[in-house]
C-alpha cells in the first residue's frame, strides 16, 4: 500500500538514487515506512539487514 505525506524526495534523502526515486514516485510512494527508512540504507551500503515489522509495512518493497 503507497504511503502519503511528504514528497517522494524522502526516499532520496535515504540514498536511493534518482532513477528509483522516480520509479518510487511513480508506484505512489511518498514517504518511506518506518522499516523502509532504517534498511534502505544499509541495503544501499551493501550490509546484510534482517527487518522484523508487521505486515503491511513495506519491507518487501523496501528489498524490491
Amino acid at each position: 500500500m503507497p504511503s502519503t505525506g511528504a514528497p517522494a524526495g524522502a526516499f532520496a534523502a535515504l540514498g536511493l538514487p534518482a532513477p528509483l526515486v522516480a520509479a518510487v514516485a511513480d508506484q505512489g510512494f511518498t514517504t518511506p515506512t518506518d522499516i523502509q527508512a532504517a534498511s534502505i540504507p544499509a541495503l544501499l551500503d551493501g550490509r546484510d539487514v534482517t527487518g522484523v515489522a508487521r505486515t503491511g509495512t513495506g519491507k518487501t518493497a523496501a528489498f524490491g
